[in-house]
């Protein structure tokens, strides 16, 4: 009995630490892909699309305008009015910002015409926000690109909705999620903190005409910035594995 008990209880501790991903989906209506992992303490989304447009996808719906829409949904917006990415949502207009920003945005990438995102935050986030499980149940989205336009506002085109289903992360995508470097808060006013610290051995920081500014050998999770000027920096970053990372990072 002690040995189906032991067995049992390894097993229930593996599910509860295991890491379940909705691999990269693609969410047509809009040209844009997205993918959802979670942790047992966090959920990290990386969405991509036109970098000329706003970008939104929300938490929950059913298929119908109001029912992704309705007041209270919750969502994940790429916008130019504000740094603001946490959203809910009042209906079929143009949603408001949660006073409290939740996802902290590790990644804001462009290449080409393509934005990369990518955003964490704990399962459960904040006030209104959608509680994520981490598990393999199925994750209802809505979404939505305001085309050629990146300015917060109600769209009513190049939206739809999507169930994404879950399964258990593979060893090597594990492997790879360990390994991604993010930095956060971003924006950024004092100090910048990096995801996978330990796996670091240099910074280096670029302003956006290309001139570096600063090299950094960072001692612990931390660096200051207190001493750039507000703008756009470009982070160049060595892994101790000889690898490269890039990360953008907004100044205030």
């Amino acid at each position: 009995m002690k040995k189906v008990l032991l067995t049992f209880s390894l097993a229930l501790a593996n599910l509860v630490w295991a890491q379940f991903s909705t691999g990269t989906v693609s969410l047509p209506a809009a040209g844009m892909t997205v993918k959802i992992v979670t942790t047992a303490t966090q959920v990290t989304l990386t969405l991509t699309g036109d970098s000329n447009s706003m970008l939104g996808i929300g938490f929950g719906g059913n298929g119908v305008d109001t029912g992704g829409m309705a007041s209270g949904s919750d969502g994940f917006i790429y916008n130019s009015n504000s740094a603001n990415r946490d959203f809910n949502f009042i209906g079929m207009t143009t949603p408001q910002a949660d006073p409290a920003q939740d996802w902290t945005v590790t990644t804001d990438n462009v290449s080409g015409t393509t934005r990369t995102l990518v955003a964490t935050r704990s399962l459960t986030g904040g006030l209104g926000d959608h509680v994520f499980t981490n598990d393999t149940s199925t994750i209802n989205v809505f979404y939505a690109r305001r085309a050629g336009n990146q300015l917060l506002g109600y769209h009513n085109a190049n939206r739809g909705y999507a169930a994404l289903t879950r399964s258990v992360l593979g060893t090597s995508e594990v492997v790879a999620e360990s390994k991604k470097v993010g930095l956060y808060p971003n924006p950024a006013k004092e100090t910048v903190s990096f995801k996978n610290a330990d796996k670091i051995k240099s910074i280096d920081i670029y302003e956006t005409a290309g001139r570096k500014v600063r090299t950094v050998q960072p001692d612990g999770e931390k660096i200051d910035v207190r001493d750039l000027k507000s703008g756009i920096y470009y982070f160049e970053i060595t892994l101790k594995d000889g690898s490269l990372s890039y990360e953008k990072l907004i100044k205030e």
